[in-house]
């Protein structure tokens, strides 16, 4: 009986072993949020995923937390997204039901910036010259991690200039305006934006460290996606789009170029880079 037994076991073996492995699914659900850093890096790996045989549907999202539920309950499969910052808190809450999948860009920084004509180098120095910058900084909308940073530079510095809340579209006319005039001025800014590319400017330095380095964006996929998805996870690691390169696309937008034909200029001019990516094998 042992040996029957024993028979039946290694014959089922030999047929598992035979049976074909199933076919990877070729239909990804891809989330994002509509932001000048997000949008270039979501659209260029889109179109790599497509050129490599898939069909792939983009979610556009308006709040990390509704993208990271949706990521989480699986109604999209991956999503573009910092985890060390800007959307920590989401990340820490959901990464039990989810997976890193690999690093597509470095650079994201957000801290005071002035134009580099200002002869000041550091946060600790502002006080010292407040009158100069009008005994304010320039903000954008409440609200935002990098005006919450900026508060706790305010009070870890003792800073005697105003944080005044407001828009990004109205920080950007009064940085535009100053640099013109060749004024002093202090504003909350962050780097991919155009405005670091266009406008000479530079980040003061913050001895104390209340800014966090520079962040990383990468794919995070709801959990199982690397196992179900073996070759488009390679494809996704593939992909890696430097800072400048998201910059140079705003840049553009800023020109008069709409995102698309920035995008798709950039995807002419690295055609070579494209379908190496598009081509990447899986282990």
């Amino acid at each position: 009986m042992k040996i029957l037994w024993k028979a039946l076991c290694a014959a089922a073996m030999v047929g598992m072993t035979m049976m074909p492995a199933q076919a990877e699914e070729k239909t990804i659900s891809m989330g994002t949020m509509t932001w000048e850093d997000l949008t270039p890096i979501t659209e260029i790996t889109k179109k790599v995923l497509e050129d490599a045989g898939y069909t792939v549907k983009v979610t556009q999202f308006s709040e990390w937390g509704i993208a990271y539920a949706a990521l989480a309950k699986g109604d999209i499969q991956v999503l573009t997204s910092q985890t060390d910052y800007a959307a920590q808190d989401y990340w820490d809450k959901n990464k039990n039901k989810l997976e890193k999948l690999s690093p597509v860009s470095h650079g994201l920084y957000q801290a005071v910036a002035v134009p580099k004509y200002v002869t000041i180098d550091s946060l600790d120095q502002l006080n010292d010259n407040a009158d100069k910058f009008g005994g304010k900084i320039v903000g954008i909308e409440p609200g935002a991690g990098l005006m919450r940073d900026t508060a706790n530079a305010v009070k870890d510095y003792g800073l005697k200039l105003q944080l005044v809340e407001g828009s990004t579209a109205g920080m950007t006319a009064a940085l535009k305006s100053a640099i013109d005039r060749k004024e002093w001025v202090a504003v909350t800014l962050w780097t991919p934006s155009w405005m670091a590319q266009k406008y000479d400017i530079k980040f003061l330095k913050d001895p104390k460290g209340v800014y966090p380095p520079p962040q990383s964006y990468y794919w995070i996929g709801h959990k199982g996606f690397s196992a179900d998805y073996p070759h488009a996870r390679e494809v996704l690691a593939s992909v890696y789009l430097p800072i400048d390169d998201i910059t140079a696309i705003n840049g553009a937008v800023k020109d008069g170029n709409s995102m698309d034909e920035a995008i798709k200029t950039w995807i002419d001019a690295h055609a070579d880079l494209m379908k190496r990516w598009e081509n990447v094998k899986s282990k």
